[in-house]
This record gives structure tokens, C-alpha cells and sequence, in this order.
């Protein structure tokens, strides 16, 4: 049979432009359930803040703390926000086909736009403004945001600011492979554990690399919207993971064999850490200097791709029947509730702060409450007219 050399630019217009499409079948429930469990996550992730050993700025911090959110943060933050970019990058490719790309961009600056620019203006502006140490006038306040107080401004919806920057540019990619010359590419090649690996290093060697100049915590304003250069390997890779993902039909076709070991894989990693933690935590020191800065990136890598894989397998293999009317409305919800859960969050912690209780019990009841009421206020405000075209 003859074959063909294809270019790299054939190769990524190819798959860019490819008719490849998962049939109609292929709707798969489970990411509804895994976008609320991860909804849950963030949640419980920024509840814990008051009361744990965090790195960033929180406005309650509990005296007391439990070394046990330690490890939390840590294993979190390897994981959750790269799988919910794969996730929003699985879904990118059918939305643009279907609408086409007027449309496309438009809903893109409704559902993500409005909300960044509805919770600078109503909630993290003033909160700012009124907070100041030293008096400005309005218009110096607006002047001094850019670029050192852009994060505080966007708050937890970086997140849908970066959303709304790659859906840009994914529109513009294809924009401007549109008029190639291609051929109806074949599947891609469902990932092997070889491939899986190699991805799990070369993630690990790239995050160490940016972290010699931006370690975790550092943020940074790029053009307009706030990022943690350290995991933004980790972000940017998992999204384009989640286009091929759905191009290739990979979460209906990845043997569930090899999402299993990777499972256990993110599992041992994400308990090791945890035992590490917690334990007297003396090994690391005997590690060489220049090796150490190269121990927690390959953790956390495999720890996310470990994670990211088998939860996806997992769910898959176990949770795709139809949901029940609780988790269809959670589902539905779950973009609200990440929206407004800072607040939730915030106020059950002021509630709870002259409370004589151990912090881990506070961080419980927090989690538990917030995302009840989170998911709760999530349902109704999107039972406002017009609500459900932008939440």
C-alpha cells in the first residue's frame, strides 16, 4: 500500500479540520457528573483556605490550622483545573462546528464575558475599592489595577477568563487553517501507556523549568487576565488534550485497562504525597539540590495525568447511565455554583470564625454548606428570564 509524508503543518491542519466526529451516541453523562464532582472540589478547596497552610491571600484565616489541608491543597491543585480545561476543551470543537464561528464567539462572550464583568463591577471592584490602605480617588483606584491588582479583580474566575482567551484562540485557528487543502484524517491513535508516559515527563520536565522563574502561587497579569505561570503547562496542554480528545473519540475508545492503571498510578502518587507530608519529611533533603526542584513537578504530573485519566475511565466504565433528577439539576448548575460559591464560602467562614471548633471540623461543615447552598443559589438564579443563555 503506498503511503504519504505529511508535514507537521499537514498534520495539525489535518486534525484541526478533521470530520472525525463521535456519533451521536457518544453524549456522554458521565462528564456531567465529573463536572459536578469537580465543581464540589473547588469548593471544598477554597473552604479549606481559612483553615489550612495556603499559600495565597484569603480574607478569613482561622488561628488554628489543620495540617491535614496541606496535602489537600497540594493534591488538588495537581489535578482538578487541568481536568476541567480538558473538559471545556472536549466540548470546544463540536460547539464551533455546530454554530459556526459568529455565533461561536458570541456565546463565548456571553457566557464567559458577562460573568467576569458582572463580578469585577458588582463584587471584587468595590470589595477592592473600600478595602484600599491608602485613600485614592476612583480613577487612580481604576489606574493602579493594571497589571498588580488584575488577579484580585478577576478573583476565582481567572479561570473563565482564561476559558474565554482559548476559546479565541482556538477560533482563530481554525480560521486560518480553514482554506487548507486536507483529506478526511483517519482516528487518532487512542493513548497507550507509552504515550501517556512520555507526556506525564515531558509535562513534569516543563514545569520545572517554568518554576526556576515562577513558582507556585506567583501570579502574573497576561495581557488582561491573571495566570499562575506555574501550572500553565499543565493547563494549556490538558486543553489541547481535550480537542484531540474529542477529535480522536478518545473517551469512548481508551480501553478501560489502561484508564485503570493510571488510576491506581494518580492514586499511589496522590497518597504518597499525602504520607509524605505527614510524616517527618526528612528524605527530600538527601536528594542533590538541582534534582529536588524536579521532584514535586514529577509528582504532580503523575498525580494529574494519573487522576485525569482514570477518573475519566473510571466514571465512564461506572456513572454514564442516566442521571437522576438531583444530579441532572447539580449538572445544570454547576457553572453557577462556581460563580457565586465565593461568596457562599466566605460568609459561612465569617459565620463560623468566633466558633470554638477544631478547624478541620470548620473546614467540613463549610464544604458540605457551601456547596449545598452554592449548587442551591446556582438553580434558582438560573431560573431568572434570560439566566440560562449566559449560566
Amino acid at each position: 500500500m503506498a503511503t504519504r509524508t505529511l508535514s507537521a503543518g499537514n498534520i495539525a491542519t489535518r486534525i484541526a479540520s478533521a470530520e472525525v466526529k463521535p456519533s451521536a451516541a457518544t453524549r456522554l453523562a458521565f462528564l456531567d457528573t465529573l463536572k459536578v464532582g469537580l465543581t464540589i472540589l473547588v469548593i471544598a478547596h477554597h473552604a479549606g483556605q481559612a483553615y489550612g497552610p495556603t499559600g495565597g491571600d484569603w480574607p478569613i484565616f482561622s488561628p488554628e490550622r489543620s495540617p491535614l489541608l496541606g496535602p489537600f491543597f497540594a493534591v488538588n491543585a495537581a489535578f482538578f483545573m487541568g481536568l476541567f480545561f480538558l473538559i471545556s476543551g472536549y466540548f470546544l470543537p463540536p460547539t464551533l462546528d455546530r454554530k459556526g464561528a459568529a455565533t461561536f464567539l458570541k456565546d463565548r462572550f456571553r457566557r464567559l464575558g458577562i460573568p467576569i464583568l458582572l463580578f469585577g463591577l458588582l463584587v471584587s471592584g468595590p470589595i477592592l475599592y473600600f478595602s484600599q490602605d491608602a485613600p485614592r480617588s476612583f480613577w487612580q483606584f481604576i489606574g493602579g489595577l493594571y497589571p498588580d491588582e488584575i488577579h484580585s479583580l478577576f478573583a476565582h474566575l481567572w479561570f473563565v477568563g482564561h476559558l474565554l482567551v482559548y476559546g479565541l484562540g482556538y477560533a482563530l485557528w481554525r480560521r486560518l487553517t480553514a482554506s487548507a487543502q486536507f483529506t478526511v484524517a483517519a482516528k487518532l491513535p487512542s493513548p497507550t501507556h507509552r504515550m501517556l508516559l512520555a507526556f506525564t515527563l515531558l509535562l513534569a520536565l516543563v514545569s520545572a523549568l517554568v518554576r526556576v522563574w515562577y513558582p507556585i502561587d506567583r501570579w502574573v497579569t497576561l495581557l488582561v487576565v491573571p495566570a499562575e505561570i506555574a501550572h500553565l503547562p499543565q493547563y494549556l496542554s490538558l486543553f489541547v488534550l481535550g480537542i484531540l480528545a474529542y477529535r480522536g473519540n478518545w473517551l469512548r475508545r481508551l480501553p478501560a485497562a489502561t484508564g485503570m492503571t493510571w488510576l491506581g498510578i494518580g492514586l499511589a502518587a496522590a497518597a504518597s504525597y499525602y504520607a509524605y507530608h505527614l510524616s517527618a519529611q526528612g528524605w527530600l533533603s538527601a536528594v542533590p539540590e538541582p534534582l529536588q526542584t524536579l521532584v514535586w513537578p514529577t509528582w504532580e504530573a503523575f498525580i494529574c495525568v494519573g487522576l485525569s485519566v482514570g477518573l475519566l475511565v473510571l466514571l465512564r466504565e461506572r456513572f454514564n447511565a442516566q442521571q437522576g433528577r438531583l444530579l441532572s439539576a447539580m449538572s445544570g448548575a454547576a457553572y453557577a455554583a462556581y460563580i457565586v460559591h465565593l461568596l457562599v464560602v466566605v460568609g459561612l467562614q465569617s459565620g463560623l470564625a468566633p466558633v470554638s471548633v477544631p478547624p478541620f471540623a470548620k473546614f467540613i461543615a463549610v464544604s458540605l454548606a457551601g456547596a449545598a447552598l452554592s449548587f442551591g443559589i446556582g438553580h434558582l438564579l438560573r431560573q431568572l428570564p434570560g439566566a440560562r443563555q449566559v449560566l
